[in-house]
């Protein structure tokens, strides 16, 4: 089965696939495991999910590591993957939307899920060239929108996901002239890594990022990097 109509097919009717299943699927596929049980509208084990963290501390983190050029964010992934994992994480079931009630079936309810599997809320997520009110539309609204393929581009890049993977998932036909804005998969790699980490061990990768990056802060002016999407090898 090709790979596009197996998500389809999760997103419309994963219900009955068993954990395990799911589990040797994501291997196969090379998705995060807590990802695809949101994809298939399972619920996601505790021990899958990021540990409490300071919502300004993993904010701090995710705007600094989208400042990496396209050759850095691999450089950062190995980074944070080398922290020490906790033994013992408190999970957390999310961050609470202040302004809309999230969706509970559809591409609506899956997006709102990968965001809470990383330990983000919509004031979390780096800069994607959406408002945030159309971010929280996106995941509290289940009806179609003209505008879903330019936001499907703008979050799949923060969330990891491909995107001819995350189209499949939401239901939508993709080209192969379609590309990420403005952040490709590479940093979304990053965040997804960084799951297991602490408030602390955040800010370290926080500090890691800028040491890779010379950053230098010109706020809102310059919220990420410039043509980093267009670097990514994916497209080359």
């Amino acid at each position: 089965m090709k790979r596009a109509t197996l998500l389809t097919e999760l997103a419309a009717s994963g219900t009955g696939a068993s954990p395990s299943r799911l589990a040797g699927l994501a291997v196969e596929l090379d998705v995060p495991e807590a990802d695809l049980l949101v994809v298939a509208g399972r619920p996601v084990p505790a021990e899958l999910l990021p540990p409490e963290r300071d919502p300004e501390t993993v904010r701090r983190f995710t705007h600094r590591a989208a400042h990496c050029d396209h050759a850095q964010p691999a450089a950062l992934e190995g980074f944070v993957r080398a922290l020490p994992r906790a033994v013992a994480p408190g999970a957390r079931v999310g961050p609470p939307l202040p302004y809309h009630r999230p969706a509970e079936t559809g591409c609506a309810a899956v997006l709102d899920g990968l965001l809470r599997n990383r330990g983000f809320g919509v004031r979390e997520l780096p800069f994607t060239g959406l408002s945030r009110s159309t971010l929280y539309g996106m995941v509290a609204r289940r009806e179609p929108s003209p505008h879903r393929h330019h936001r499907l581009r703008a979050v799949a890049g923060p969330l990891g996901w491909t995107l001819p993977d995350l189209f499949a998932v939401a239901g939508e036909p993709y080209a192969e002239e379609i590309r990420p804005v403005p952040l490709c998969r590479h940093v979304g790699r990053v965040f997804t890594a960084a799951v297991p980490l602490s408030t602390a061990q955040l800010a370290e990768a926080a500090e890691e990022a800028d040491r890779l990056s010379a950053r230098e802060d010109h706020g809102v002016w310059q919220p990420v990097s410039q043509g980093f999407a267009e670097e990514c090898p994916d497209f080359s």
